[in-house]
């Protein structure tokens, strides 16, 4: 397929994403308006859209959104620092993984709901109450992917690196982590969104701020036009979110790659 096949390609998938998006939109505002489903429990796509455009233009939305990216953005990037130099001690380092790794995989399998209310009791419910549940949300995600990556790295690239005697260092920047970037950032990619959830989660259980707060207010007040506008904003958000991410990957793997 040529260049102008592939194009042509995109824009057809495109095309028809549209309409698929547009025809499923399409039978829900039907089914509304029609009162064959409540309003109650669906809204109008029409109605979410107005209910969207009211929160932007009366500024209410605007501290709500910084508060909920402020937290995700503290959690989400403590979580990568610490889920990366985590997994690589435990693969680089000899013996490491093997006695650390039923210590990690007990906190892993620890319901993160149930810690929610020790971490009020511990932190309180301001900021840095939200930032624990999202590094906890994302950080085994991200560790158990870097391990899987680093012991992905071919023993051939290991030997060349070796022949031509590169220092620990070396093998670490130049073999080891670019070999195992695709599977990190796709630990990445998958806790940039559960992240941002547990923030809102956060929010929802204890909080006078942000998305997930508004949320709570919307839904108690069975305003289901609302609700359904702040979680169309919060997608777009998270979808947003991993698109930086894939940019990301694509400049730091290119890069790389051409050194």
């Amino acid at each position: 397929m040529g260049h102008d096949g592939k194009k042509r390609y995109r824009w057809r998938i495109i095309i028809g994403q549209v309409a698929l998006l547009i025809a499923c939109l399409g039978i829900i505002e039907y089914l509304v308006r029609a009162e064959i489903v409540g309003s109650l429990y669906l809204s109008k796509p029409t109605q979410v859209v107005e209910e969207i455009y009211k929160l932007f233009a009366d500024g209410e939305i605007f501290h709500d959104l910084f508060v909920t990216l402020k937290e995700f953005a503290a959690g989400y990037l403590l979580s990568a620092f610490a889920g990366i130099a985590t997994g690589m001690f435990l693969v680089l380092v000899p013996h490491a993984e093997n006695f650390f790794r039923p210590f990690l995989s007990a906190l892993l399998a620890v319901p993160k709901v149930t810690i929610i209310p020790l971490l009020m009791l511990w932190l309180g419910i301001g900021l840095s109450h939200k930032v624990a549940i999202v590094f906890l949300f994302c950080f085994f995600t991200i560790a158990f992917n870097t391990i899987t990556g680093i012991k992905q790295t071919a023993e051939a690239h290991l030997k060349v690196a070796r022949v031509f005697e590169a220092s620990k260092l070396q093998t670490i920047v130049k073999v080891i982590l670019p070999s195992a970037a695709p599977t990190i950032f796709v630990s990445l990619r998958v806790s940039a969104a559960t992240g941002l959830v547990g923030a809102l989660f956060g929010e929802m259980v204890a909080s006078k701020d942000g998305l997930g707060n508004l949320l709570v207010e919307a839904t108690s007040l069975y305003d289901t036009a609302k609700a359904f506008g702040i979680i169309t904003v919060v997608t777009v958000v998270s979808v947003l979110i991993i698109g930086v991410i894939d940019l990301l990957e694509k400049r730091v793997v290119l890069k790389w790659k051409s050194s």
